[in-house]
């Protein structure tokens, strides 16, 4: 976890050895089998079928752990109906292509899952699949995401972003995190008689008390606001997803269809950076309330 820069993508790049380090090294396991969760769904054709996309050849079989399964059989575990096997990505809706590039990712063979922002214009549905799919994976799983929801729900450890490319492991979730880095700020805040008298009599030119170690009132405000922000752009996503839902829309006007979907992607951007600002917010209201 943690802000926009903060070096997230960078770190899991190194860490499946996709990036050199300037410095230090990475030892990587043998035998590593590495699948990453394209969120971006660039890789999916649009003139290929469901069934094509997860076959490879258009055949009947999909390799699951090393064991076949019918296409359709697989097909329905994600919660497609077998008539969509032959539908082209190009009429999916934005929910149904989630679906598709989870099942496509779980039927490759890895040990170590890349999951980049998974839970992005995902219904609860198939974020309830997610979640079942991650707790019966027998394999390593990098998650990146401001999901504090589902991070709670899924992780075994996280990883924090801390100042001058300092990272912190945290056992558990992020509720976990939040109640240790509340502990570490509490002992931290054990100094010294002599510092907090010098703290107490510490006043400004014109007398008043300074304010250092408080969160200003801007921050205050944004702390308090940024959750309505964030339930008013929820609302609106799930509209423009509900009329992506519509399998027929792309054909019936297209245009209205991309229009959906940009509006989308630029709500959910915005719902990503006011996460972000507000988990900035909120991590510094620990520490200085301990």
């Amino acid at each position: 976890m943690g802000p926009n820069g903060a070096g997230k993508t960078t770190l899991v790049r190194m860490l499946t050895g996709e990036l050199e380090p300037d410095t230090g090294s990475v030892r990587l396991g043998t035998k590593l089998e590495t699948v990453t969760l394209d969120q971006k769904r660039e890789s999916l054709d649009p003139d290929a079928t469901l069934g094509e996309i997860l076959t490879g050849d258009g055949g009947d079989q999909v390799s699951v752990g090393g064991e076949p399964r019918h296409v359709i059989s697989y097909m329905k575990d994600f919660l497609f109906l077998p008539e969509q096997r032959r539908t082209p990505i190009s009429a999916l809706s934005g929910g149904e292509r989630g679906r598709l590039m989870l099942a496509r990712a779980f039927a490759r063979p890895s040990n170590l899952l890349v999951l980049d922002e998974p839970t992005n214009d995902l219904d609860l549905e198939t974020l309830d699949l997610l979640q079942e799919l991650l707790s019966d994976y027998g394999g390593t799983v990098l998650l990146v995401s401001h999901d504090r929801d589902f991070l709670d729900r899924v992780v075994t450890s996280t990883l924090v972003a801390g100042e001058e490319g300092q990272w912190h492991s945290y056992a558990g979730g992020y509720s976990d995190m939040m109640a240790l880095r509340k502990a570490e700020a509490k002992q931290q805040k054990q100094p010294k008689r002599e510092t907090k008298d010098k703290k107490a009599s510490s006043v400004s030119a014109s007398g008043r008390k300074t304010s250092k170690g408080k969160l200003s009132y801007k921050d205050k405000y944004a702390l308090e606001n940024i959750p309505v922000q964030m339930e008013e752009l929820e609302d609106l996503m799930k509209a423009h997803q509900a009329k992506l839902d519509d399998p027929d829309l792309y054909a019936r006007n297209p245009d209205q269809f991309e229009k959906t979907v940009a509006a989308l992607s630029d709500a959910q951007k915005k719902h990503e950076e006011l996460e972000e600002e507000w988990l900035r917010l909120e991590m510094l209201r620990e520490e200085i309330e301990g």
